[in-house]
């Protein structure tokens, strides 16, 4: 594969990645172009300040109504529908369906034995659960799918041709019974025909999923659309990841790990990537600090960014969190799983990028019951700039576009009681200060 080329200093590969991922333009845009220079938008159940899945477009677009993106996303006329990004279920523009067609083949292919095919990508509960299933319950995924085209759309809950459930006593209890996942029989079998394609996410009820069967969920031009091969959607997806992510890593556009942004087998997405070389859409680049090759898109540009935004910790911007260090010089992990004593940060921490650096840790929560955003914790970055007055104003139109009517800072040191007198100074009538609201 071609190697080395012109170096590109961390500087200009970070502006590149957020010019890339829309920052830098003026807030204010339409919620479908957000969404579609995003690329994907990962789902994430943790409730504490928002669903995750609303926070990218509000870091780039603003005060724009949620509903909007629920249309999108499950309405009658939706524009994404809900698969796997890697390991991880996100929302895709429906353009990308027929470039996971050969994903959903491997799957209904799947001889679920030790020999797991390395184009399978689903979650590890539907291997592990489908390995046992495939044993000890012939037919029974066929049960499920027949009830969903009897009765659907069906939660997982409603889905049991039986209604029996695992518990924990059974013999030889499958490793995701119980757990972390509590899946049972059925949520097994269902999400199997979901990463097959044979159903999808009909809607979502307090973020549980319903399923139906995809051709009375999805359009049918984009279920009739042509499908690629599996080397050209590879290809595609590929180009996708690179045009989202400016300048990146073999590792980082398709490696194996759980954070590039779409995993491939090695040896394919070598190949991918020296196609797309040769093809002129990469082109090899070498980025200060980074050992690895890197590659740039082809269109991606260094120019100058005047952006803020407080960051999902799910943002396609910084959810690899090994490029979040190299590119901002910053160290950033969810701290959700943390044990409380343990955590340094908080519970929900946000990044706030100012300009084009990140320059704060932002812990928020809702306090749906007293209308409040809360910021119990905030931890400025060594040698940031001063950056109060924007975060101020950065939660101000937070707390406006989740309908919240207080803003309390309960977290301690001088940075905390300058952002409290400036939330004070700048406060409209609808929006109080209260020092002691819960945490």
């Amino acid at each position: 594969m071609a190697a080395v080329g012109d170096e590109v200093s961390r500087d200009e590969a970070r502006r590149m990645a957020l010019g890339a991922q829309g920052f830098g333009e003026p807030r204010g845009g339409d919620v479908r172009g957000a969404v579609q220079q995003v690329g994907v938008l990962q789902l994430d159940s943790v409730n504490v300040l928002c669903r995750s899945h609303y926070l990218p477009v509000f870091a780039r677009v603003g005060n724009y109504p949620r509903p909007t993106l629920d249309e999108l996303s499950w309405g009658p006329d939706r524009e994404l529908f809900e698969y796997f990004w890697g390991h991880k279920a996100a929302l895709l523009p429906l353009d990308v369906y027929p470039l996971m067609r050969w994903r959903m083949r491997a799957a209904e292919r799947q001889v679920w034995d030790d020999e797991l095919s390395p184009d399978v990508t689903a979650p590890w509960s539907v291997v592990a659960g489908m390995r046992r299933l495939t044993a000890e319950r012939p037919g029974y995924v066929d049960q499920v799918l027949q009830l969903v085209t009897e009765r659907g759309p069906l939660t997982a809950g409603e889905a049991s041709p039986d209604g029996v459930r695992r518990k924990r006593t059974d013999p030889d209890p499958d490793p995701t019974t119980g757990r972390m996942w509590n899946w049972q029989d059925a949520k097994i079998a269902i999400e199997y025909l979901f990463c097959s394609g044979q159903v999808t996410i009909a809607g979502r009820k307090n973020f549980e999923r319903s399923y139906d069967l995809t051709e009375r969920v999805l359009p049918a031009d984009v279920l009739n659309a042509p499908e690629p091969t599996a080397d050209e959607a590879r290809r595609e997806l590929v180009r996708i990841a690179a045009r989202g992510l400016g300048v990146a890593t073999l590792k980082e556009l398709c490696g194996g790990s759980g954070q590039a942004h779409f995993p491939l087998p090695a040896a394919t997405g070598r190949e991918v990537v020296g196609e797309l070389v040769d093809a002129g859409d990469l082109i090899p680049v070498r980025v200060e600090g980074v050992k690895q090759q890197a590659y740039r898109w082809h269109e991606a540009t260094d120019r100058p960014i005047d952006a803020r935004a407080l960051l999902s910790p799910f943002d396609p911007l910084i959810w690899n969190r090994d490029r979040t260090h190299h590119l901002f010089d910053f160290f950033y992990r969810i701290s959700i799983y943390t044990p409380a004593p343990q955590r340094v940060h908080g519970y929900y921490v946000l990044p706030f990028l100012l300009g084009d650096r990140l320059v704060a840790r932002v812990d928020l929560k809702s306090d749906r019951q007293t209308s409040t955003l809360v910021i119990p914790t905030l931890t400025p970055e060594p040698d940031a700039p001063d950056f109060v007055e924007e975060l101020a104003g950065e939660l101000h139109l937070m707390a406006s576009w989740l309908g919240l009517e207080n803003i309390a800072v309960t977290a301690d040191g001088r940075p905390a009681a300058q952002l409290t007198e400036r939330i004070r100074v700048t406060s409209t009538p609808a929006t109080t200060v209260n020092k002691d609201a819960k945490r």
